[in-house]
């Protein structure tokens, strides 16, 4: 029965994917004497928190997941981030397969919130490994087995390949998801005021608060 190892070598942004994607190479040894006919990989990706040390710049970007660094020894947790499939082609010993994962520029996402607010470093993910292998038997039958669920492998991705690949598929910008009804106040002002783009409303809005701001602070 063959009894598979993972482990993950490498990992890059993919320059012209449909969306932002990055490519782990995914190294699989095979131990026993079977040829793999196929595989069906299912990939479960973590983000194990408290495996690195954070900045006092970092602790501040990561108030919005963790909260206040004083409760962190509670709110530290591992952190989802995804759930792929890869197909694995036949082999006998071992074989190397990229392991493409869609990431997402959507600060409601909890992974991303992770990502943006880390200034360098290395992120700690642990890769947890189950599926379905289809393999030869010494009667040359097709047989199929499931992969063990303790399989996993840990890797550490550093912070400027998840900022490469953003820059690439967004370069200079980022995404804001609003309720429908405070886009259309917002669009509303700026139609009726004449601002060009969203940039430069968002700006005017900002300025005006600050304004008043100054305007209430200021001595009678």
């Amino acid at each position: 029965m063959p009894e598979l190892d993972f482990r993950v070598e490498h990992a890059g942004p993919v320059s012209f994917a449909a969306s932002p994607t990055i490519s782990f190479r995914l190294r699989i040894v095979n131990a026993s004497e079977e040829r793999i006919h196929t595989a069906i990989l299912r990939c479960q990706i973590q983000i194990e928190v408290t495996k690195r040390k954070y900045s006092s710049e970092d602790q501040r970007n990561l108030r919005d997941l963790f909260g206040e660094p004083e409760r962190w020894s509670q709110t530290l947790r591992t952190v989802q981030w995804t759930h792929v499939s890869s197909v694995v082609p036949a082999f006998e010993r071992e074989t190397v397969i990229e392991v493409q994962v869609p990431c997402t520029f959507d600060f409601n996402i909890g992974a991303t919130k992770y990502f943006y607010g880390l200034g360098d470093g290395e992120v700690p993910l642990l890769f947890q490994f189950s599926g379905s292998v289809f393999y030869e038997s010494r009667e040359s039958e097709l047989l199929v087995t499931p992969i063990s669920w303790d399989k996993e492998a840990g890797f550490r991705l550093p912070v400027r390949i998840w900022r490469e690949m953003m820059e690439i598929y967004y370069p200079g910008c980022a995404w804001l998801c609003l309720r429908r009804d405070i886009f259309d106040r917002i669009y509303q002002y700026k139609v009726r005021n004449g601002i060009p783009t969203w940039e430069q409303a968002l700006e005017s809005l900002f300025l005006s608060v600050e304004e008043m701001t100054r305007e209430e602070v200021a001595p009678s």
